[in-house]
């Protein structure tokens, strides 16, 4: 039994290592008030469950969220929206959606609102995310990487509080980022769309919580009336607390109903992985199954021979 009970705490040793080694996990959220063409997929409270990394969020976003339309440089392409808005956090974690206790409630509320009321809305529960890699980089490379037509860098401005160029323009105000929109709707319908990446904290001598930046935001670009879509994306801080704790994609399922179907789901590489893994777990078990009989049939003390009876 001893070999058994080795191998039975070797694997939960190494189980123990997988799930410590889970990496952080964000949640992104992409939604416009209205479908304004740029999508050509109905994509109404669409949910993709399966762990992403950022390239396949961007690629997701340009794609099936229709901003290869607006971020790309194209010719003679008609400006179906005024300002777009890729918005970047860092207070989120995957876990906390669906909390009943959060650190930032306004934050929460917001994005589970905006998500239900848009016309336009995807969530991406499970981001992926690298310590090494600044996701402001990670998507910002992967637009221009996607965009064959190249990437308008002409049409981008950034908050103060983002580790680009000080050549670029900035927004060291929430006044500076309404004078944008107000000049955007007044442009030539033909123009392109203008994309403003709002980085973590959002201005160098902000004193305001990420949901209430947000929600400010929003509340600046419903009053303009301009047309606009935001894609609100977290890079947590730190390990999770509980890698094995992610109640998030239930809470989605069970919160949106009218999720579109065939959306959403375990597809072909959902299923493989999920097939490896329950035939890895069957298999330790007819292993130590198997140890543990041999060490029984070991342990069986029998004579080697027999004496012959006595004659009567």
């Amino acid at each position: 039994m001893a070999a058994a009970w080795a191998a039975a705490m070797a694997v939960m040793l190494l189980l123990a290592q997988v799930s410590a080694a889970a990496p952080v996990t964000g949640p992104a959220f992409l939604w416009a008030p209205k479908n304004y063409g740029f999508s050509s997929d109905e994509a109404k409270e669409i949910v993709h469950y399966q762990t992403v990394s950022p390239k396949s969020l961007v690629k997701s976003v340009l794609e099936e969220g229709g901003w290869s339309n607006l971020v790309c440089s194209r010719e003679d392409h008609a400006k179906s929206v005024d300002v777009a808005v890729l918005f970047l956090g860092s207070k989120l974690q995957s876990p906390d959606i669906s909390k009943d206790k959060q650190a930032d409630s306004t934050l929460v509320d917001m994005l589970k609102n905006s998500f239900a009321s848009s016309e336009l809305s995807m969530a991406f529960p499970y981001v992926a995310m690298s310590d090494d890699d600044k996701l402001e980089k990670s998507l910002l490379s992967g637009f221009a990487e996607n965009c064959n037509n190249g990437f308008g860098d002409n049409h981008i401005t950034y908050t103060d509080t983002c580790s680009v160029s000080e050549d670029l323009k900035k927004h060291h105000d929430m006044d500076s980022i309404q004078g944008l929109v107000a000049s955007q709707t007044k442009r030539n319908p033909s123009g392109q769309t203008d994309l403003v990446v709002f980085c973590d904290g959002g201005f160098k001598d902000n004193t305001k919580s990420e949901g209430e930046l947000l929600s400010e935001l929003v509340t600046l670009l419903k009053k303009s009336g301009a047309k606009y879509t935001i894609l609100y994306a977290s890079q947590p801080y730190g390990l999770l607390e509980k890698p094995s704790d992610l109640p998030l994609g239930r809470y989605l399922a069970e919160k949106t109903n009218t999720t579109k179907p065939g959306r959403g789901k375990c597809d072909g590489e959902c299923l493989v992985k999920s097939t490896l893994l329950e035939g890895s777990f069957v298999g330790i078990v007819l292993l130590i199954i198997l140890i543990s009989g041999l060490k029984c049939m070991m342990g069986i003390d029998t004579p080697s021979k027999f004496d012959a009876p006595p004659e009567s």
